[in-house]
Formats: structure tokens, C-alpha cells, sequence
């Protein structure tokens, strides 16, 4: 087993929204902007804890909103996070944002700052759909906010969201024209999720909202692959397609398997061999924090064994699968003697393929994927 390398990636969770959508199960407080102080207060404490600065090669800043935040306070956010966090030459620095916080001053900030990539939560581009999603912004905000952020930042990435309650498949197509309409680097598709806890959630559970029909979900899907295929896109993880060079380098750190810092109200880190989780309530986090107490609620040093079946399954959501030579080499276990009993079912009956080299999702699999993934984990 390869020996374990310091992290060279980090993960800012930002809590603050002015709004939560219905189908939002994150970690985030909205009208709480009277907590901002704090909260970056906490984080400067946090990265304190940390002992000396890290050289990082990504660093993503997500929640809730980043970009919520006032630009004096965005401002402050870095200059916080930059000391604790060095930026290695050919960094790659991703920021979350709203449409409609995309303004000549913010977009000031991330460019001073070193920001090289901005991910817009744009979902949809259909008045409707956007309304039931919750979301305060119009097709055009989304227009306005892709083409000032490419004037500042290398990479510009579209989070897109399908699968809405009584959505038509003319819909979700009209949206990826519109999406392909303004030439992002980066696109994400997402079927919308019924989380435990939100209004979405207990509306399905009451009877007031219908779920979409799988068999459409899964023609939605199919239909982002292929058209964004069609586009010049590279499908390289289940729910990512990027031009080329244009790949999320910090989200290809989780799904390898390597470690990353993560600070922040319900951040989760994997250093050392161990997961931590951050208290997911950002007015609990502050008040440890400040108190000089643990902001963790959740920790596990993971076995080699448990290390090497995560490595397994986060790995097959690559579209190149996951290699045998590799895996062997980094977890110290031959696939097919850890999983090979597990993986034949899915195998024969035509989720997974397998060649001599490497196991990964057929296109069907890619719909039924995360029905796979249980089986993997757990003996």
C-alpha cells in the first residue's frame, strides 16, 4: 500500500443563504446574516487549530451561498483562509455561487483573491420550474452572471436540475439548450432528491407533490449525456461533464479516494485515515468554536479495509472505472478478492462491466448507480 501523502486540497463550508429551497438538505442558516462576524471569527480560530500553514493544490468554497456573503466579509473569508492555505502554482480556487450575487464587486474579490473557478446554482432556466425549486433568480440573471464571470475567472460551471414533479421531457430539454446557449466549461446534472427533513420531503409524504416516473427521470438523464456528448462535453464522473481542461480537479480528489481538509459548520474532512464531520448547526459550531471546544460530531478512523471499499465506490462514480493495478497498489487489496463475490451480480446482470484491467458502470448502470453502492461497502 502506497504510503499516505499530507492533504493537498481544502473545503470552506459557508452556511449563510438568503433563502432555503425546498429540496435543500445542506448545512445552512438563511435571514442569520447577523451571525457573520462570528462565523468568520470561528473559522480564523478553526484553521488556528491547523498548527502552521498548507500548500494546497485545490481549495473550494461551498454551502449554503459563498458568494451570500457582503463583499467586505467575502473579503475578509480569504484573506482568513489564504493564510492557513497556500495556493501551489496551477492551483485550481472554486467558489459556489447564486446568480444573482454575481456582481461587479464580488467578482473583485474571487479575482483578487486568486479564484480561477466559479460554479453557478442555476437549475433551471424555466420560470416555473425555478419557482417551484424556490429560486429567486430569472434565465436571464443566469445569462448575465456566465458572462461577467468569464471575464474574470478561467472556468465557468452550470449546476442543472431535472426531475421536478410534473416536469415534461420538453422541459429539461429546452433547459440544456439554453445552458449550451452560453458556452459554459462545466456542467452538472442532478435528479432532484426528496431529503428527509425538507419541505419537498414532507410535501411527498403528505400527498402534495408527485414524484416524476423513474422510466422519465432516466430518459432525462440519458438525454444530458447525449446531448452534452454531442457538445463537445467529456463525461468523466455520473453527474459531470466538462470541456476539456476544464475537469473539477477538487471533486477528482474525493472521488480518487486522497485526503482533504475541511473547515466550517458541517465540513466534513478526511485526514490522517480519519473522517470528521463538523457540527451540522452553524450556531453550535460557532459557540464550540469560540468556546475553544471540538466543532466534531462525528469521527472514524476507517479500517484498511473499510478505507479500501470507499476507494472502490467513490471510484466507480469516475466513468473510467476504477484500474486493479491501481487499487492494489494504493489500498493493499486485489479487487476481486475484496469484491469480486459482490460485483458478479452486477456484472451478469449488466450494471457493471469488467475487463482485465478495470470495473466501471455501463450506461445502464449509470441510472441505477446508487443502488450499487450499498452492496460494496458492507460485508
Amino acid at each position: 500500500m502506497t504510503e499516505r501523502a499530507e492533504p493537498r486540497a481544502a473545503y470552506v463550508h459557508v452556511p449563510f443563504c438568503a433563502q432555503r429551497c425546498g429540496y435543500c438538505n445542506f448545512t445552512l442558516v438563511a435571514g442569520r446574516d447577523d451571525l457573520i462576524g462570528d462565523y468568520l471569527t470561528a473559522i480564523e480560530r478553526e484553521l488556528g487549530w491547523l498548527g502552521r500553514p498548507r500548500e494546497i493544490d485545490t481549495l473550494f468554497f461551498g454551502g449554503g451561498t459563498p458568494t451570500h456573503l457582503p463583499p467586505g466579509e467575502l473579503r475578509r473569508l480569504f484573506e482568513i483562509v489564504l493564510r492557513s492555505f497556500l495556493l501551489a502554482n496551477g492551483h485550481e480556487f472554486s467558489v459556489e455561487a447564486n446568480p444573482a450575487d454575481i456582481d461587479d464587486a464580488r467578482l473583485d474579490v474571487l479575482a483578487e483573491h486568486g479564484v480561477t473557478r466559479i460554479s453557478l446554482g442555476a437549475q433551471s432556466f424555466d420560470a416555473a420550474k425555478l419557482r417551484s425549486l424556490d429560486r429567486d433568480h430569472d434565465a436571464a440573471v443566469i445569462a448575465r452572471a456566465v458572462d461577467r464571470a468569464r471575464r474574470r475567472v478561467r472556468s465557468v460551471s452550470l449546476d442543472l436540475i431535472f426531475g421536478v414533479a410534473g416536469e415534461p421531457l420538453d422541459v429539461w430539454e429546452r433547459d440544456l439548450a439554453a445552458a449550451l446557449a452560453l458556452e459554459p466549461d462545466h456542467v452538472s446534472t442532478y435528479g432532484l432528491t426528496y431529503e428527509r427533513g425538507t419541505a419537498l420531503w414532507t410535501g411527498w409524504k403528505h400527498g402534495r407533490v408527485e414524484r416524476l416516473d423513474e422510466d422519465l427521470e432516466r430518459t432525462m438523464f440519458a438525454h444530458a449525456i447525449d446531448r452534452l456528448a454531442a457538445s463537445g462535453f467529456e463525461h468523466y464522473e455520473v453527474s459531470n461533464f466538462a470541456r476539456p481542461g476544464h475537469r473539477c480537479r477538487h471533486n477528482e480528489v474525493y472521488w480518487a479516494g486522497d485526503e482533504y481538509f475541511a473547515v466550517g459548520p458541517g465540513a466534513a474532512r478526511y485526514v490522517g485515515g480519519r473522517r470528521e464531520i463538523n457540527h451540522r448547526s452553524t450556531t453550535t459550531y460557532i459557540r464550540r468554536v469560540l468556546a475553544g471546544q471540538s466543532p466534531v460530531a462525528e469521527s472514524e478512523q476507517l479500517s484498511p479495509e473499510d478505507r479500501a471499499r470507499e476507494m472502490l465506490v467513490i471510484g466507480l462514480r469516475r466513468m473510467r472505472g476504477v484500474d486493479r493495478s491501481e487499487f492494489l497498489k494504493r489500498t493493499g487489496f486485489d479487487l476481486d478478492k475484496l469484491v469480486g463475490r459482490e460485483l458478479r451480480p452486477f456484472i451478469d446482470c449488466g450494471w457493471l462491466e469488467s475487463d482485465a484491467n478495470h470495473v466501471r458502470l455501463t450506461r445502464y448502470g449509470l441510472f441505477v448507480s446508487d443502488s450499487i453502492w450499498p452492496h460494496l461497502l458492507h460485508v
